[in-house]
């Protein structure tokens, strides 16, 4: 199985929920077929000083998040991918927004599930024994932070963050609802109709009386992600001795080279994922089943750790 590896340079030119193009360097990784000893995982566990943890939406989906991926995963009639563009958003500003309330509604009844909780715990275990764990996640509903992970790259942002189209302020808002004009709007079902919401009722920017009109900030597709943000990961990820690969399908990019890029240099990833994906034969290890349930042990206290 062929994998891309790219420069940094060349990261940061990819868009979001796209598969990478032909302009890339390429590497043969080894194609051994993945261990699923946990007792082998637990080894390299012990021994790793610096862990990259990288998660999508299958660890947000045991929470009881919608993915809005694969068969049935619609809003009312439309896809997530014929929603989150720059284009819709153009088009129907107050269709989009119904959608990003909605989600947000949702995402605050939920809670972190055992995998979040488990990679929380041991981010803060390992970082009193001067170790470092990482977590790179693809998620935009919070909840590794919800869960009290700290060292977190929200690479396609956040459902709780705005931006403003006019002044580029970004901040902070958990607001229920977003505003006024969203509050009881947003049901998914096929049948319910636009609420058709004038642009001027749609949340606004409060930045200096800029009053520009906001937007969830989230990666769109057809959107670049941001450079200062992927270079941070890249240092990451180059400096790792361990990567943990979590309830993601590894297909879009550019999250889904990441690990075959670690694996590149040699360095042990294990894969958690409830089915293998295209990248799961250039993995050390592969253990599937739901995260929630393989993720605890393997990631609970070694019996060589020293706690102070």
């Amino acid at each position: 199985m062929i994998f891309p590896l790219h420069t940094r340079r060349l990261v940061t030119q990819v868009y979001c929920g796209l598969k990478s193009g032909s302009h890339q360097k390429w590497v043969i990784l080894d194609m051994a077929r993945p261990s699923s000893n946990l007792a082998e995982f637990r080894e390299a566990f012990a021994k790793a000083k610096h862990i990259a943890v990288i998660t999508g939406a299958g660890v947000s989906a045991e929470s009881g998040v919608p993915t809005f991926r694969g068969a049935g995963g619609y809003w009312r009639k439309w896809q997530a991918q014929h929603l989150a563009t720059p284009e819709a958003f153009s088009r129907n500003p107050s269709r989009v927004w119904e959608f990003y309330h909605y989600r947000r509604e949702v995402m605050l009844t939920k809670n972190p599930n055992p995998a979040h909780l488990a990679i929380a715990e041991c981010e803060s275990r390992l970082s009193k024994q001067g170790r470092k764990v990482v977590v790179i996640t693809q998620n935009i509903d919070e909840l590794h932070r919800k869960a009290g992970t700290r060292n977190l790259f929200e690479i396609h942002g956040s459902l709780f963050k705005t931006r403003c189209t006019t002044c580029g302020s970004v901040k902070e808002n958990y607001r229920s609802p977003v505003c006024p004009a969203l509050e009881g709007k947003g049901a998914p079902d096929p049948e319910v109709q636009d609420a058709a919401i004038p642009v001027g009722d749609l949340p606004r920017c409060e930045q200096n009386g800029c009053n520009g009109l906001l937007r969830p900030n989230v990666v769109w597709f057809g959107e670049t992600l941001d450079s200062n943000l992927l270079g941070e990961v890249e240092k990451e990820l180059e400096i790792c001795d361990l990567c943990l690969v979590v309830g993601t399908s590894s297909v879009v990019y550019p999250a889904a080279m990441f690990a075959p890029q670690v694996a590149a240099r040699g360095v042990p990833v294990a894969e958690f994922n409830m089915e293998s994906t295209p990248a799961t034969m250039g993995f050390t290890f592969h253990f599937q089943g739901p995260c929630g349930t393989t993720l605890p042990p393997a990631l609970a206290r070694h019996e060589t750790e020293l706690i102070s």
